[in-house]
């Protein structure tokens, strides 16, 4: 039994690590969830960000049982932040798929910091549950923590488009 779940892993391994591709270099941020590489547009694996049109509410006030709040654009404060933490430095994207728009969809890092949970855990995008469970963790932190959009009030990026 052993023998065989060390061969499925060693397997799995080899055959996942086969087909993955990588894209390098100083991408440009287009929004907070997707990167380009020259012509090559890149989405992050896993996490849905704010929309460049979206706003979100912001808690700035609260008097015992009044709150108050007010709308900031928090798609592009999610693109800025992920330009700002990138910073012109060089990204290593990892994809093993491409979605219906042809963009590879990669799991992306600076230096060894997986640039997908940093916007998670930072409150600068959600998990995208539709496609991974991976960052759940890193969302319940953010929102535990009232980080990025989970400081106020906001509706799903998927929702948004929806309805948008």
């Amino acid at each position: 039994m052993l023998k065989k779940i060390l061969f499925n892993l060693l397997f799995f391994s080899v055959f996942t690590h086969a087909f993955s591709q990588e894209i390098n270099g100083v991408p440009i941020v287009i929004d907070g969830d997707t990167l380009k590489f020259g012509k090559e547009r890149v989405r992050l694996l896993g996490i849905d960000s704010p929309e460049i049109l979206q706003e979100c509410k912001k808690i700035y006030l609260q008097i015992a049982f009044l709150t108050f709040s007010k709308d900031y654009k928090c798609g592009i404060i999610s693109k800025l932040k992920l330009k700002n933490y990138i910073n012109g430095k060089e990204v290593k994207c990892v994809y093993n798929s491409r979605d219906r728009y042809k963009r590879p969809i990669a799991n992306c890092y600076l230096k060894k910091t997986n640039i997908n949970s940093w916007m998670v855990k930072n409150g600068y995008a959600i998990a995208y549950r539709k496609y991974s469970k991976k960052y759940v963790f890193y969302e319940k932190y953010a929102k535990k923590n009232k980080l990025g959009i989970w400081s106020g009030s906001f509706i799903e990026p998927e929702i948004w488009r929806k309805n948008n």
